[in-house]
């Protein structure tokens, strides 16, 4: 097959040709911004689920619903080491420029912007406690800032602040802002704390403004930890794997458009080996594609393909992750995967595993059982767990469990280490 017509995209968060699966999530959207612009109560929308399964396509894609609407949008990806003060006042900049207000509330609703941005700890990082205004960040706005608004230092009292002032002037323009967070449960515990707050009393106050984050499956655990009312402030949405006439549509019809099918007996394969999952489904599409000699694409091209598309996932999608742990942490990761295929059923496969998939493992383990299996005390193994936390490589969302992030990690840690 020509590669130059390879219709699939592998590549982190690039949204495949075909966003197939994800139906529910959009239209559910579309209520909410129909139902914001109505003035009606809505909740803000959190994304959650592992990596690989499209959190960030999906993001995207609702942004892109929102600006179609005429919405004002803005986007940061919240990182462990990076206040939130700073990326917010950027997204919220851009919502503020695409609302395009001029005059008197579109220059009250900047400088608001600005004082926010300027007011940063020095240094621009956590734990810094005597905040201070910064001369030498210009945020690129051009209007004076406003003196005594969201310039406290205090980011919950100055969130809460911000999102009222521009929810107002969306609301005198007749339209709304909707600001998207990726990677949410990076944020820090008092970054969490305001933008709850602040998403509290913009629902109250019925202001047409909705942030919409997207994070691995502990961040509703995350947010609940910071404010007990979270649970009912936001909807939350659990992005998973595909099933298997999504996963069919999402390598039938891309082949389609380039004139090409897949026989049945193919498209077995490729389920029972990707299980669904979207990104391993574009990274086989995408190698199938480049190995069959023609349509229809058959389930022999599929065991030729197999080989490249596992040493494709094992250098950019598993590897990559593996090598940023130290040794220590290494060795704890092998054990959970051990763990894992010791608690799966007869068969070799989870109670839970799709039919005709791959043998998916539990979706955690005890962490108890994973010092056990090295011969440790839980308390000692501590430092190495916290540290693959922070890496973003486990998740617990419950208390003495814990998880990989990343669908198959076991399996490929049992093959490749």
């Amino acid at each position: 097959m020509d590669p130059i017509r390879n219709p699939y995209a592998p590549g982190a968060g690039q949204r495949p040709p075909e966003l197939a699966g994800r139906d529910e999530q959009l239209d559910a959207f579309d209520v909410v911004l129909e139902r914001v612009a109505r003035g009606r109560p809505e909740r803000s929308v959190v994304l959650t689920g592992l990596r690989g399964v499209g959190k960030t396509v999906l993001l995207n894609t609702l942004r892109s619903a929102a600006v179609r609407a005429g919405w004002g949008t803005g986007k940061l990806e919240a990182r462990p080491d990076q206040s939130l003060r700073r990326p917010l006042a950027s997204a919220v900049h851009q919502a503020v420029r695409e609302l395009g207000p001029s005059g008197g509330a579109g220059d009250h609703a900047l400088g608001v912007v600005r004082s926010f941005a300027q007011r940063e700890p020095e240094g621009g990082g956590r734990g810094r406690s005597a905040p201070r205004l910064k001369d030498r960040w210009n945020p690129g706005i051009q209007v004076p800032a406003v003196a005594g608004r969201a310039d406290s230092g205090d980011i919950e009292i100055d969130l809460v602040e911000l999102l009222t002032d521009l929810g107002g002037m969306a609301a005198d323009t007749g339209r709304g802002i909707a600001v998207f967070v990726d990677e949410m449960q990076d944020l820090g515990p008092d970054d969490v704390s305001a933008l709850c707050a602040a998403a509290h009393e913009i629902s109250q106050s019925g202001l047409p403004l909705v942030v919409v984050g997207a994070g691995l499956p502990h961040l509703p655990a995350v947010l609940s930890a910071s404010k007990s009312y979270s649970e009912r402030l936001f909807r939350y949405s659990r992005i998973d794997r595909l099933d298997r006439s999504a996963a069919d549509a999402a390598l039938v019809r891309p082949a389609a458009e380039e004139g090409a099918q897949y026989a049945p007996d193919a498209l077995d394969a490729m389920y029972a080996a990707t299980g669904g999952y979207p990104y391993f489904v574009q990274a086989y599409g995408k190698a199938v594609w480049d190995r069959a000699p023609g349509s229809p694409i058959t389930v022999a091209d599929v065991d030729v393909a197999r080989p490249e598309a596992e040493a494709e996932l094992a250098v950019g999608f598993f590897g990559s992750r593996y090598e940023r742990a130290t040794p220590g942490e290494r060795e704890y990761l092998r054990a959970m995967a051990e763990v894992a295929a010791a608690t799966t059923g007869p068969s070799g496969a989870a109670p839970d595993a799709l039919p005709g998939g791959p043998a998916d493992e539990p979706e955690a383990v005890p962490t108890a059982e994973v010092a056990a299996r090295l011969g440790r005390k839980p308390q000692s193994l501590s430092p190495a767990r916290d540290a693959l936390l922070k890496k973003g490589l486990i998740y617990s969302g419950e208390r003495g469990l814990i998880a990989f992030t990343v669908p198959h990690f076991g399996r490929y840690l049992r093959d490749h280490t």
